[in-house]
């Protein structure tokens, strides 16, 4: 009897183990999401952008903060060096493993989407410029994609990506940093090709610098509406870190001390001269 009681007391925790709710162990999740040895790259080096969601990507290619509600990234931020591009890349379009399935979408989600809506499978990190890296193939996981008007896609944007990769291979330039991220200022509509929630972006930003910091004024940003046509000038689409913050709702280069922050973010850098635009001062409310 005594046996058996003593069996009765080993058995019911091991029972209440298996049976109880199991908590997400946010903890975990998040080091799991972190480099776990050196190997990735600062994509940031002055601060990611801060005010996106908890679910943040740490890998060579880029870091990405993923919106589980859009279904599409936040922002990504990537590092373009001379030995980071290469040409003719596969695009092999996969779901993100890392991320929870109900937050982002998988590729029979754009089936009928460039018909309807005249829509590419835009990379935010785009594979011309980050094929060289060792985890290449997850420029492809559809985290780092979203719906990109075919013209905006092939036109100003992709030469706005061309100029980033060029500016790389200058003597004097080491690294570009570039942030990017989505708009939801206007309903674009949705895919047809699926029934899970989510939301196509109005818009894009993007803002560029190179050297240690952003600070000797060599950068640059830019915001273009889905709608931009295919022959537009990315020259024309220049705007104030201010303006891409105000329009996004994020902080960017949160690394940099807060007077620094408050004197570049509402003036234009100086590094659209490098990139064959001319320079406008022209600063933005604070």
């Amino acid at each position: 009897m005594l046996k058996v009681r003593l069996l009765s007391l080993l058995l019911i925790p091991l029972i209440g183990a298996c049976t109880a709710p199991r908590m997400l162990d946010t903890a975990t999740t998040s080091e799991r999401l972190k480099p776990s040895s050196g190997d990735a790259t600062d994509n940031c080096l002055v601060g990611c952008p801060a005010g996106g969601s908890e679910m943040t990507l740490y890998r060579q290619a880029y870091t990405l903060n993923n919106n589980g509600t859009t279904k599409f990234a936040n922002w990504v931020a990537y590092k373009i060096t001379k030995t980071t591009p290469a040409s003719g890349r596969p695009r092999n379009w996969k779901t993100d493993p890392d991320v929870p399935s109900s937050e982002t979408l998988t590729p029979s989600d754009y089936n009928g989407a460039s018909a309807a809506l005249k829509i590419d499978r835009g990379h935010q990190a785009n594979l011309a410029s980050l094929g060289g890296t060792s985890d290449w193939q997850t420029l492809n996981y559809l985290t780092n994609i979203t719906p990109q008007k075919a013209d905006l896609n092939q036109g100003a944007w992709a030469r706005l990506e061309d100029q980033e990769r060029n500016l790389s291979k200058a003597v004097d330039v080491d690294a570009v940093y570039v942030a990017t991220g989505p708009l939801y200022e206007r309903t674009i509509g949705s895919l047809p090709g699926t029934t899970k929630a989510h939301t196509i972006p109005s818009g894009y930003w993007k803002v560029i610098f190179i050297g240690n910091t952003p600070a000797t004024g060599l950068y640059a940003a830019f915001i273009m509406d889905q709608s931009t046509p295919r022959a537009a000038n990315f020259c024309d689409y220049q705007a104030t870190v201010t303006e891409v913050e105000r329009r996004s709702g994020l902080n960017l280069w949160s690394g940099l001390p807060s007077d620094v922050q408050a004197d570049l973010k509402v003036r234009r850098g100086l590094l659209p001269s490098r990139i064959g635009c001319e320079v406008s001062q022209q600063t933005s409310a604070r």
